[in-house]
């Protein structure tokens, strides 16, 4: 029988738990680099640039699968056509909006200039380009507007708060990501699905775009899919609605409607940019509505290296630990915070914290007690991110619903959780 402790919290001892293997498509590119290479240089929409052209590239904050064999895939088709290639960081206000802040996300990323050949130019500054329907001004990167050509490198995926149609994609690369800060919080307060549709209609008659590089990953961050997009608008929105079909079969979901307890290992703006992926955790806990899925209570313990302080998202779990306290940026994460704001969202709960207690183990048990769980059959399921779900552990109560699935596959004995001294997993 599960232990009830009483000392500043009431808590209740974790189960043991069990790792799980989800078995899931793992079809990818071996060699991403010279696939990218290879296809841009197949393509016609980097001839004619003249020897010394500089070549501006989209590196965004989003911790894509083989970021830097794509990066430097892109950088060397570039530089076989004798051209000048920089990266500029693409990623609206992350890294508190500051220009060290977004070349400091990047290096986070492990994008190292000496490697890749090609250096991180960042600023903040854009041009305005115009207002368009939706009331949202569309803006473009100084770096970017001066440059001879833009390359736009983007994953085609499930955006946290929308799966049809156009969701994180080329489009939205042009819009928030050459965008900045400022194109950000404009697509944001007019409405940011609108304004994605609508500002790249403008910024590509005016932004020397050559081109689009479109990923989709497999739920392991394998890139499964690379195509090279004509730089037309209607072929960016063409690319960004048939992958997203491609892409949706290869995301990765937890196979529980109800829990008792989610325990989250991380939270981060380079996995999600809620933190936490809306399509994993329920889109009710930002927006409201029904309890789909019913994960009742989530604890949140560590917030990644790659978001610089940018806890945007925490405030959708119950508890935390002091460790993510320490980590949290206010600053950082509330630039973000007003950025995105929408009309009628009630994206502010993003950035609250909840309670945070002392260590891993404090924090666990004191979220499982809250839950009001069943002390003989708690439903339990921990997890490492809501970005990877290849693998994770769950309680002896969820064991049995997964022991006749084909797709999944119990990998070890359930064990209890393993503490260092101060009551941390790691």
């Amino acid at each position: 029988m599960a232990n009830v402790q009483t000392m500043a919290f009431p808590r209740m001892t974790a189960p043991p738990l069990a790792r799980v293997r989800q078995k899931l498509s793992d079809e990818h590119i071996a060699d991403v680099r010279n696939d990218v290479c290879r296809k841009l240089l197949g393509s016609e929409y980097l001839d004619g640039l003249r020897t010394g052209a500089s070549i501006a590239i989209t590196a965004g904050s989003r911790g894509i699968g083989s970021f830097i064999d794509l990066l430097g895939g892109t950088i060397d088709a570039a530089r076989a056509k004798g051209c000048e290639p920089f990266l500029f960081p693409a990623m609206g206000s992350h890294g508190g909006a500051t220009e060290k802040g977004q070349a400091e996300v990047l290096h986070r990323l492990g994008v190292d200039e000496n490697e890749l050949g090609a250096e991180i130019r960042a600023t903040m500054k854009t041009h305005a380009l115009g207002t368009v329907n939706t009331g949202a001004i569309a803006h473009l990167d100084d770096l970017a507007a001066a440059a001879d050509g833009i390359i736009v490198l983007g994953r085609t995926k499930t955006h946290p708060e929308n799966r049809e149609g156009i969701a994180s994609g080329l489009l939205k690369m042009v819009t928030v990501g050459l965008g900045k800060q400022a194109g950000a919080q404009e697509a944001h307060t007019h409405g940011l699905w609108d304004s994605v549709r609508a500002v790249p209609e403008l910024t590509m008659t005016k932004a020397k775009i050559l081109c689009g590089v479109a990923v989709v990953e497999n739920a392991y961050h394998q890139p499964a899919v690379i195509e090279v997009v004509a730089p037309q608008y209607g072929a960016f929105k063409d690319a960004d609605e048939r992958l997203l079909k491609i892409a949706k079969p290869l995301f990765a979901d937890l196979p529980f409607q109800q829990l008792d307890l989610l325990i989250v290992d991380e939270l981060g703006k380079d996995i999600s940019g809620t933190g936490m992926d809306l399509n994993v955790i329920g889109n009710w806990r930002m927006n409201g509505g029904p309890h789909d899925p019913d994960f009742r209570r989530i604890v949140v313990l560590s917030l990644t290296h790659g978001s610089l302080g940018n806890g945007l998202g925490i405030g959708m779990a119950d508890f935390t630990t002091q460790r993510f306290v320490d980590q949290f940026d206010w600053n950082t994460t509330y630039v973000n915070l007003f950025t995105a704001t929408e009309p009628g969202a009630m994206n502010s709960r993003e950035g609250q914290l909840p309670l945070g207690l002392p260590s891993d183990r404090e924090a666990i048990e004191a979220a499982l007690f809250s839950s009001l769980a069943s002390s003989e059959t708690p439903r339990v399921c921990r997890i490492r991110n809501t970005s990877h779900l290849g693998e994770f552990w769950i309680s002896p109560a969820l064991i049995e619903e997964l022991e006749s699935r084909d797709n999944f596959q119990i990998e070890t004995e359930a064990s209890t959780l393993k503490y260092d001294k101060d009551g941390n997993l790691f």
